[in-house]
C-alpha cells in the first residue's frame, strides 16, 4: 500500500477508535471511509465491524468480523461474533458458538467474554436459572480484580435480580462497585436503586423534576480496539453521517 494511502487509512482508523464510544454514528462514517480505501486490510475490516456493532448493525458487523477472521485466522473475535448472533435474534446460534472448539483457543479475557455472551443468550431465551449458572465460574468467585471483573459481577447481579433474588443481587452489585474503578458499569446506580436512594442533580433548577438514572440492559459490550490514538483528527477525512 502506498505511504500516502496508508496514512489516510490510519487517520480514519484513529478517528474510529476515538469516537466509537462517544459518537458511534460518526465513528461508523470514518470506518466506511477506511473500508473504501483499504478493504483488503484485516484491521480495517475489524474496525468496520466494531463500528457497525456499536450502531447495532449486527448483520453488517458479523459479515465484517467473519471477513477479518478469514484474513487473520485468529479466534479473538469469536465472542463478539456470537453476540452479533444474539443481536440478530438467534440466541441458539450464540450458544452453539459458546460450545465450539474455538472457545478453547481464546485467552482468559475472551473466555470470560464468551461466558457473558452465553449467559445473555440464555436470558434471551427466558432461561434465567441457566444464565445464573452459566456465570458461576472461578473468575466470578475470585477476589482478584481483572479488567473483566466488574462486568462479570454486574451481569451476575443483574441476572439474580431478574430471577427475584434481590438480597443476593444487592450483594453482587456491591461487589461490582468495588471492582469498577473506571465506571464501566452503572452498578453504583443499581445498588442505590435497591437501597431506595434517589439522586437529585445539583444543577436542576427549582420546579424541574430530576432525571432518574437509567438502568443498563443485559446486552454485553465488546470493546473496540481499532487503532492507537494519535494527534490526527484534523487530517482525517470527515465522513458524512450515516442516515440509516
Amino acid at each position: 500500500m502506498p505511504k500516502g494511502l496508508a496514512d489516510d487509512v490510519a487517520k480514519n482508523l484513529v478517528m474510529v477508535a476515538r469516537l466509537i464510544d462517544e459518537d458511534p454514528e460518526q465513528a461508523y462514517g470514518y470506518a466506511k471511509v477506511a473500508l473504501r480505501l483499504a478493504s483488503r486490510v484485516a484491521a480495517v475490516r475489524e474496525a468496520a465491524g466494531f463500528a457497525a456493532y456499536a450502531n447495532q448493525k449486527y448483520s453488517e458487523a458479523l459479515a465484517e468480523f467473519r471477513t477479518a477472521r478469514r484474513m487473520t485466522g485468529n479466534v479473538e473475535l469469536w465472542p463478539v461474533m456470537a453476540d452479533c448472533e444474539r443481536g440478530l435474534g438467534r440466541p441458539e446460534k450464540a450458544l452453539e458458538m459458546a460450545g465450539a472448539p474455538e472457545v478453547h483457543k481464546l485467552d482468559k479475557a475472551g473466555q470470560v467474554e464468551m461466558r457473558l455472551v452465553a449467559a445473555g443468550a440464555r436470558r434471551d431465551m427466558g432461561q434465567l436459572d441457566a444464565a445464573i449458572v452459566t456465570l458461576q465460574s472461578p473468575e466470578l468467585a475470585s477476589n482478584s480484580v481483572q479488567p473483566w471483573t466488574a462486568r462479570l459481577r454486574y451481569a451476575y447481579a443483574d441476572a439474580l435480580l431478574a430471577a427475584g433474588r434481590e438480597d443476593e443481587a444487592r450483594e453482587w452489585f456491591a461487589k461490582a462497585v468495588e471492582s469498577d474503578k473506571d465506571g464501566s458499569t452503572d452498578a453504583s446506580d443499581r445498588l442505590a436503586e435497591l437501597d431506595g436512594v434517589e439522586f437529585v442533580d445539583a444543577l436542576v433548577t427549582e420546579g424541574e423534576a430530576p432525571e432518574q438514572p437509567a438502568a443498563d440492559g443485559d446486552e454485553p459490550q465488546a470493546p473496540a480496539e481499532a487503532a492507537t490514538d494519535t494527534d490526527t483528527e484534523a487530517d482525517a477525512e470527515t465522513p458524512e453521517r450515516n442516515e440509516d
